[in-house]
């Protein structure tokens, strides 16, 4: 019964424009959901749901002006990730290039693709807040290991967003620091494709990570004014990320001297 309210709750919260009710209501709703899995160890659809809030709010902190709260917020998304993950028998502990590990991957299959994804989501969030720490630079490996598993089994899982992963992975680095730039753009673009151009964050990390990282002006400033120019109404399911998405584009085209 509370699988069947927490998933047309978090349906909602995607569809919201605004964003400062998502910001004044959202944590009452993270209350709710901790409550419901302390006492219960959930269905994976209630995992889900939770992984799915987390990062969702981890997302708006910058605008909700709580950016303080990366870390905690990011933590509990690992957490409901990491629960996902070793109910397919994929545990933290391995090594991301162990057989052990690679082995398990290799054994999901479809029915599992989106425990599998939004395990890895919620472990990527957490990784975002810690700004380069040795530790979860070291589980960034793995984590691209589940996200090249989750395309291998359906590349357009949530629009496509574990190409959007694996193309800023990729395009965050200069190529003498381990950076692929082919590999990014190729990512980025399958991405807007699988998306048919109306996932905005696949924009907004394009244009951040790998058009900063070539220096490439001219589709940096092609992508976010893109961005800026989609109607909301066009993907009405993702207006919460579409909304943050397009406010990261205008604050990162206002500093386009800056980059360039």
């Amino acid at each position: 019964m509370m699988t069947s309210l927490l998933t047309p709750t978090v349906s909602n919260l995607q569809r919201q424009t605004d964003i400062h009710l998502v910001c004044e209501g959202t944590p009452s709703f993270l209350l709710m959901i901790d409550s419901l899995l302390d006492s219960d160890a959930g269905s994976d659809e209630m995992l889900i749901a939770a992984v799915k809030s987390y990062v969702a709010y981890s997302a708006a902190l910058d605008v909700c002006g709580r950016p303080e709260r990366s870390v905690e917020v990011s933590q509990k998304a690992r957490r409901y990730g990491m629960q996902l993950l070793s109910r397919l028998g994929v545990f933290p502990s391995a090594s991301g290039g162990s057989p052990s590990f690679a082995s398990f991957l290799f054994g999901i299959g479809s029915d599992d693709v989106a425990l599998l994804f939004w395990g890895g989501y919620g472990w990527a969030t957490w990784i975002h807040s810690q700004e380069g720490s040795p530790a979860s630079l070291a589980d960034l490996v793995r984590v691209e290991q589940i996200m090249l598993r989750v395309i291998d089994i359906d590349e357009t899982f949530y629009h496509g967003a574990a190409h959007i992963f694996l193309g800023a992975y990729y395009g965050s680095r200069p190529p003498l620091l381990g950076g692929k730039p082919e590999a990014s753009r190729s990512h980025f673009e399958k991405a807007l494709a699988v998306s048919d151009r109306r996932f905005l964050p696949a924009f907004v990390a394009y244009a951040e990570t790998y058009a900063k990282m070539t220096f490439d002006r001219q589709l940096f400033a092609e992508l976010l004014q893109e961005t800026l120019d989609f109607p909301l109404a066009d993907n009405p399911d993702q207006s919460l990320a579409n909304q943050l998405a397009k406010r990261n584009a205008r604050k990162l085209l206002d500093t386009i001297d800056t980059y360039f």
